[in-house]
């Protein structure tokens, strides 16, 4: 961060007003579950991305990614127009949902840097429109409550992106916990339970390369096929709402009324719910092995199931599997491409990622990259 806000003074002449930081996350149980109302277990990554900036006269604002020293720039009378292809949109679309809360927004320069991998399913998204959120409404004197904050930025994906996503996303980069997975309830929209990774285990993160873009894949349809279900299923269990509502075990006597898709997507939610609770007890006793089963059980719903996952995820699901090292993986947030989590000993961590790397590079001539995964705390403002 001080190396950020030392390059942001070089360049723009002046000191930032505000500092602001925040991580990208990992999802590590719960599956598409967030928009239907369910649970999740997710974390904060020590990956994070920062953004500095000071308010200036005029309607002008620059935003410097210092990345690369891309300059990205917008009038403020372009809030309402379709958005940019940069990442500037994430910026805008933040504007554009504090606005509606009734923040004013005003003419900045700002710059940027992120350790959160583009495109992997990692959430590099969110943690820009958190970052960019705490700091705007810090300089603005603006309060917004941290909840609203992640709906905001949910707000960017639904309303000024058109991708129907959930609120885990920003919901982790904010309430995360350092060396903690968070259990969170998409219906009261809260943490619900703190869980410590197993002493000596940590999570190695392997980016398929290929690219995770949600946006141009079928999640937005994937959203619909559960809403269609969760609508046939309320006619037959009175009170039921959402698929969260639902048990496997009730899926499985009503699955005669639903098509052979929107059976398989309502069991994948439903099994994820029912595997995060699960998960969450075999945290509270330590069992980390039973842990690891239920990822490997995650990502088998998702081939089968959900049909979210690619040939490389289950690739390197498929080399997990087979070497003893690793407890547990899965495919981590949307599906469709990005990232692959494993479960491993934190003293095999690095051997381990050198044979996934190795073996992924025979099978598929792609180079992953990888990351052994501190677990972090959420967003702060540091200056």
């Amino acid at each position: 961060m001080q190396q950020l806000i030392e390059r942001f003074t070089a360049g723009f002449k002046m000191a930032p007003a505000v500092a602001a930081q925040a991580p990208g996350r990992l999802e590590v149980l719960g599956n598409h579950t967030d928009y239907n109302e369910g649970f999740v277990l997710s974390c904060a990554v020590g990956q994070t991305t920062g953004f500095v900036l000071a308010p200036v006269a005029g309607s002008r604002c620059v935003i410097r990614d210092f990345r690369d020293n891309a300059e990205m720039s917008f009038d403020l009378s372009a809030l309402d127009r379709n958005p940019p292809r940069n990442g500037s949109k994430y910026i805008i679309g933040m504007l554009k949902e504090l606005r509606e809360r009734g923040f004013k927004p005003f003419a900045f320069v700002a710059g940027l840097e992120s350790k959160v991998p583009l495109s992997a399913g990692m959430s590099s998204s969110a943690a820009l429109e958190v970052a960019c959120g705490l700091a705007f409404s810090h300089v603005a004197g603006f309060d917004i409550s941290p909840a609203e904050l992640a709906r905001a930025g949910q707000g960017v994906e639904n309303n000024f992106l058109g991708l129907k996503t959930g609120l885990l996303d920003q919901f982790s980069s904010l309430f995360g916990k350092k060396d903690s997975i968070i259990m969170s309830d998409f219906r009261s929209v809260e943490v619900v339970g703190t869980h410590a990774l197993p002493s000596g285990y940590v999570f190695v993160v392997i980016n398929s390369m290929k690219k995770h873009t949600l946006v141009d894949s079928d999640y937005n349809i994937r959203r619909q096929d559960c809403e269609n279900a969760a609508k046939i299923l309320s006619g037959i269990y009175p009170g039921s709402r959402t698929l969260r509502d639902i048990t496997p075990e009730q899926l499985a006597e009503a699955g005669k009324y639903l098509s052979d898709r929107e059976f398989r997507r309502a069991a994948h939610v439903t099994g994820e719910c029912a595997r995060v609770k699960q998960a969450a007890g075999l945290l509270s006793k330590g069992d980390v092995q039973g842990f690891g089963e239920l990822l490997f059980a995650s990502h088998l719903s998702s081939v089968e199931n959900f049909e979210n996952s690619s040939e490389e995820l289950d690739i390197l699901v498929d080399i997990a599997r087979h070497d003893p090292a690793c407890l547990g993986a899965r495919l981590s947030g949307g599906g469709f491409g990005g990232i692959t989590i494993h479960l491993v000993k934190a003293d095999e961590a690095a051997d381990y990622a050198g044979r996934v790397r190795k073996e992924y590079l025979k099978r598929t001539g792609i180079e992953a990259e990888v990351f052994i995964c501190s677990l972090g705390d959420g967003a702060k403002i540091i200056k």
